[in-house]
């Protein structure tokens, strides 16, 4: 399994429970197929930019939120390969085993001009909410995935 998507399942899983240890993200990174040392895990913790803190006297983990999908984008964008689209719909090629991340970093960013993604190995389907906007939507993947305006 990649680093981009290991960060990924780590941003899920803090964003999902309340972890209060790297003990803990361990345990819920090997229930999804991540071997990981404690010093690759602490490495990961800071690029995301996630921070201990203590929320109802209880410690925890967070992200910092303006580091969130910021700081994912490089890892989530080195993992497509190409971009192409039709007046409809939009496929992105990416590394193997890097589709279903990338959809989930897509899907994340709640644009309301996509209805959803589909996820294979290695393609990925976009689906915009309407013909009209599959443009936008591809223009809108561009700077989301690649940082191009």
């Amino acid at each position: 399994m990649t680093k981009t998507a290991r960060q990924v399942a780590i941003r899920e899983l803090i964003g999902s429970r309340a972890i209060a240890s790297q003990e803990d993200l361990k345990r819920g990174l090997e229930k999804r197929g991540f071997q990981v040392t404690q010093a690759t895990l602490s490495r990961d913790l800071k690029e995301l930019g996630v921070n201990r803190v203590v929320r109802g006297g209880e410690p925890r983990y967070e992200l910092a939120p303006e580091s969130g999908a910021e700081a994912l984008r490089p890892l989530v964008g080195a993992g497509v390969t190409g971009l192409n689209a039709n007046e409809a719909l939009i496929v992105l090629h990416t590394r193997p085993g890097a589709a279903h991340t990338v959809g989930e970093y897509i899907d994340v960013q709640q644009n309301r001009d996509i209805i959803g993604t589909v996820a294979g190995d290695n393609t990925l389907l976009v689906i915009p909410a309407s013909a009209r906007r599959t443009k936008a939507v591809l223009e809108w993947l561009r700077g989301v995935l690649f940082g191009e305006d």
